[in-house]
């Protein structure tokens, strides 16, 4: 990689740019306020999408704040990461905080529990976790157990995942709910559960699994406990609007609703039928889709009901969204509406649709998995390096013989104002490839072209300075900020640790967990070790709207420079690929005591070279053999002697064994 750490990091003088106009679209700045942790507080929103778990203390440190018996304890972030780094944890690091796991199941829980009493609401409520969101073991052992006071329970869609929720759920009370395509192996399993006295719920997904269940719960003799997945017609808004409503992928068509009632009927099993499935979709911005949702919902009960079925749970699937960005809004990566609200309105519109009807109130049951464990991970990695957007220092005058393209150039410079970016633009490229096509013809020097180059980018960095403040921006000016910016290099896999940065878009916090009381001066992207031209970052959360670049200190020669992607409990951990076979990262679980410290509960080392190279079929042994026999060749040849072999042997062998990623 070209890095360029050292170039002079030159400014052009203050009198010839615009300083009226935040950075990367925040609000200015007031020059004469000295710059506090309050400022970084407020230029990263840590305060409007943290939901209370992190902050910014005086000292300009990143702190996760957790609830224990009524007070608040905040542990600062830098101080985690010194107890990682004695204790020979290297970076990147995905860092779990096990409070934060159990407040948001609490949480739900006593939310949930609260709407029922103020409603009158004549059941209950249980939660499930679905492991597809994060399968760690870990993760669904703390989910488990701290969840057991609440009878929280999981959801598995294939066999693995119903393997894992057996061996984890011990509380009668506490549901199994089995999604999925079901082979008679699955089946087999959910029915021993059942005989041992578990609430485990076959959700019928296709017809095809109808005759499986009703044969299998014969030949054992087990009562089966049948739930029917319904498709809606109700659209939701956000990331997977295309896949709601009719167009979903997954579930029964109101014929094929019937189908099924009638096959129960036709085996005497229709007193099985017990629950009423349904999943909106994932990320569910907007509460007004999730009411609506429900009450289509509950028609269909009230006429499972009055088929004959013997009902009692409805599971609504899951959708509580995430405010990745703290607007507090319909936007896709936001929620415009708090988890007590989320709470109220599903019983209310339960309890409206069954009274009237004159039907007993079901368990409400949801399947918040995002919710439940994006806050409790944390990517942490250092920066290893930067490549810095070059700045130049213009000439105060130009000599009496400049070219005039130059002096045009400099001219539109200084008459670069709001109102006319885009003219401004156009003439800058005009005169620059002007004197780029002189330079080609031998009529212009070399010093004159880097001159006109100088006051070009001059031009364009004046401009995406003014942009913020710009009623109307065109496509090619909006994307100038990140053209112009740092290219900060981190010590991470984006397809290994976010994917779906990548694959989706999606937009997660990310800023520096200290120096926060210093005001940062640099724009940037983040690049990572995979050297694709996807492994990049280049779009950022805030509470101001999306942003192209992020704002970041210089490095400080001598001192890491360290960086923390929030809210990545949810799918991160599980989608990651080997991509250029970086592998899992180290894994740190802390919990935060009540008298302020922390301890570190868990650790877990990432892997090392030997284990990705066994994911993708070599044998390390074999490439360790096949590498010796290169060396002795070497030695017979006379190229190296053999106490060299001896040396580069015992260094490809401890390479086998060590981290993925960059270690200082």
């Amino acid at each position: 990689m070209d890095f360029c750490l050292r170039n002079k990091d030159m400014t052009f003088p203050i009198s010839q740019l615009d300083q009226s106009v935040g950075v990367a679209g925040q609000p200015p700045h007031d020059e004469a306020e000295d710059w506090t942790s309050r400022h970084g507080a407020e230029l990263y929103g840590i305060r409007e999408w943290g939901a209370g778990y992190f902050d910014v203390n005086e000292a300009g440190e990143v702190t996760v704040v957790a609830t224990i018996n009524g007070k608040k304890i905040s542990v600062s972030l830098t101080d985690i990461v010194e107890g990682m780094r004695e204790r020979g944890m290297e970076m990147p690091v995905v860092l779990r905080v096990e409070n934060l796991l159990d407040d948001r199941i609490r949480t739900l829980n006593e939310a949930f529990a609260k709407a029922i009493r103020d409603a009158g609401y004549r059941n209950v409520y249980r939660g499930v976790f679905p492991i597809k969101v994060n399968q760690q073991c870990h993760v669904i052992e703390e989910i488990a157990n701290f969840g057991a006071r609440f009878h929280h329970g999981l959801e598995a869609g294939s066999k693995a995942e119903l393997l894992i929720a057996l061996s984890h759920i011990q509380d009668q009370e506490s549901l199994i709910i089995c999604n999925g395509y079901k082979d008679s192996e699955f089946i087999e399993m959910g029915l021993y559960a059942v005989q041992m006295g578990l609430k485990c719920f076959f959700v019928v997904e296709t017809l095809a699994e109808v005759p499986i269940i009703i044969e299998r719960s014969r030949t054992m003799g087990v009562k089966p406990l049948i739930g029917v997945r319904l498709k809606l017609s109700t659209k939701v808004d956000g990331h997977w609007a295309e896949d709601s409503g009719d167009q979903s992928l997954f579930g029964l068509t109101p014929s094929q609703l019937i189908d099924v009632v009638d096959a129960l009927k036709a085996a005497d099993m229709l007193d099985s039928l017990q629950l009423l499935h349904t999943h909106l979709g994932s990320q569910i911005p907007n509460i007004r889709n999730i009411r609506s949702g429900v009450l289509e919902a509950c028609r269909y009960y009230c006429s499972l009901v009055e088929e004959g079925a013997a009902m009692g749970y409805l599971d609504l699937g899951g959708g509580l969204a995430v405010d990745y960005d703290g607007t507090k809004s319909s936007s896709t990566h936001s929620m415009n509406y708090s988890i007590s609200e989320y709470c109220a309105d599903i019983v209310e519109a339960v309890l409206e649709t069954l009274d009237s009807n004159d039907i007993p109130h079901p368990v409400i049951i949801t399947e918040s998995g995002r919710a439940t464990v994006a806050y409790s991970s944390l990517l942490l990695f250092n920066i290893l390096d930067v490549r810095q957007s070059e700045r130049v220092e213009l000439p105060k005058t130009l000599p009496d013989d400049t070219h005039e393209l130059i002096a045009n150039l400099k001219s539109v410079l200084e008459n670069a104002r709001v109102e006319n970016l885009q003219e401004c633009f156009n003439d800058a490229v005009y005169y620059r490839d002007e004197i780029a096509e002189l330079f080609r013809h031998g009529q212009l020097g070399l010093r004159e072209r880097a001159l006109g180059d100088m006051y070009h980018r001059a031009v364009l960095t004046k401009i995406a300075r003014l942009l913020p403040a710009a009623r109307r921006v065109s496509q090619e000016l909006e994307v100038l900020p990140e053209l112009l910016c740092d290219i900060y290099y981190g010590n991470f896999s984006v397809f290994q640790s976010l994917p779906d940065t990548w694959a989706i878009d999606q937009l997660l916090p990310i800023m520096p967990i200290r120096r926060l009381d210093e005001q940062p001066d640099r724009q940037a992207i983040l690049a990572d070790l995979t050297c694709d031209c996807d492994g990049k970052i280049d779009h950022f959360a805030n509470p101001n709207g999306p942003l192209r670049t992020l704002s970041l200190h210089p490095l400080v020669e001598g001192e890491e420079y360290h960086l923390a992607v929030f809210l990545v409990g949810a799918y991160q951990e599980t989608l990651g690929d080997l991509h250029n076979l970086f592998g899992d990262t180290n894994v740190v679980s802390v919990r935060i005591h009540e008298e302020g410290g922390f301890e570190f509960a868990r650790e877990f080392r990432g892997d090392c070279i030997f284990d990705v190279l066994s994911y993708v079929e070599y044998h390390p042994q074999n490439l360790l053999e096949k590498f010796r026999r290169t060396a002795e060749k070497a030695v017979q040849q006379g190229q190296i002697s053999a106490s060299v072999r001896k040396s580069v042997v015992d260094a490809f062998s401890a390479s086998l064994n060590g981290y993925t990623y960059f270690e200082r």
